[in-house]
């Protein structure tokens, strides 16, 4: 495959070249600049305006994604993926991993956050009802979905095409289940209980972590409708597994993250 293709970008190992990184990473400086306003809104700066800026650097950020993961693995615009190169597999596999430790990184900001609440009065009286059947049946939902991607990589690595798909749909829906079960938690919470970001320094730390993992599926979840349309469109050819092999890294990641956050959110709250 020629190193230069119709995308314009230049995709030899040493000097793949690509405008999808920056306009990524501009969405997520506006994501998080309007999201940690709003948090501090009050009476001198109105929240609207901050989430409005949040909003669009949450839509710029989905788009940069969605393009570079387009242009990075998918070169050939028939649809069909190619072989990487052992060196290529071994570069984004790693990026992946080292992407994964810096978003620990911002996710344990998150429970460092948490843990000051923690060691103050406990527990708070803006605290709702927090165990119920929608987070049990939202992490059954999570749990299944890293199940179904790691039997579709497999599916796929054993030759079995149709069975790939099908887990690869099946595991895009259940994301889509997820983050309708968020939702609609989270208007539960508002209209039923009254519970709103405003609420207090627990409200904060609750919609500001599990907003970000939401935000972090909503991610995954298009990157997997990504992989979905090549996968029905005929592409992973023997080997060209790269960006199946990454994505699902992201997705075990995902659901890794909402477990300990489960634990430590949900039931260390109500029962610490």
């Amino acid at each position: 495959m020629d190193a230069t293709d119709a995308t314009g970008g230049d995709h030899s190992l040493g000097g793949h070249t690509s405008r999808w990184p920056i306009v990524a990473a501009a969405g997520a400086a506006a994501l998080y600049v309007g999201a940690g306003l709003a948090m501090a809104a009050g009476e001198m700066l109105p929240r609207t305006p901050p989430l409005v800026v949040a909003a669009v650097g949450a839509v710029v950020l989905v788009g940069g994604l969605a393009g570079w993961a387009r242009e990075a693995f998918f070169p050939d615009s028939s649809g069909v993926t190619p072989a990487a190169s052992d060196d290529r597999e071994r570069l984004y596999v790693g990026g992946m991993w080292l992407f994964l430790l810096s978003d620990l990184a911002t996710f344990a900001a998150g429970f460092v956050y948490y843990a000051f609440i923690r060691s103050g009065t406990w527990p708070p009286s803006d605290l709702p009802p927090l165990l119920g059947s929608l987070v049990l049946v939202n992490t059954l939902l999570l749990v299944t979905s890293s199940g179904t991607i790691h039997l579709a990589h497999g599916a796929l690595e054993g030759g079995d095409r149709r069975r790939f798909v099908g887990l690869l749909g099946a595991t895009v829906a259940l994301g889509v289940a997820f983050l309708i079960g968020q939702a609609f938690e989270y208007y539960e919470f508002i209209t039923a209980e009254s519970f709103t970001l405003s609420d207090g320094v627990f409200a904060s730390a609750f919609y500001g972590l599990t907003g970000l993992h939401g935000l972090h599926v909503a991610l995954g979840v298009v990157m997997l409708a990504v992989l979905f349309s090549r996968a029905l469109r005929g592409g992973y050819v023997d080997g060209g597994d790269t960006s199946v092999r990454t994505v699902s890294l992201y997705w075990h990641f995902v659901d890794g993250v909402w477990l300990f956050l489960v634990a430590v959110l949900y039931v260390g709250a109500v029962v610490g």
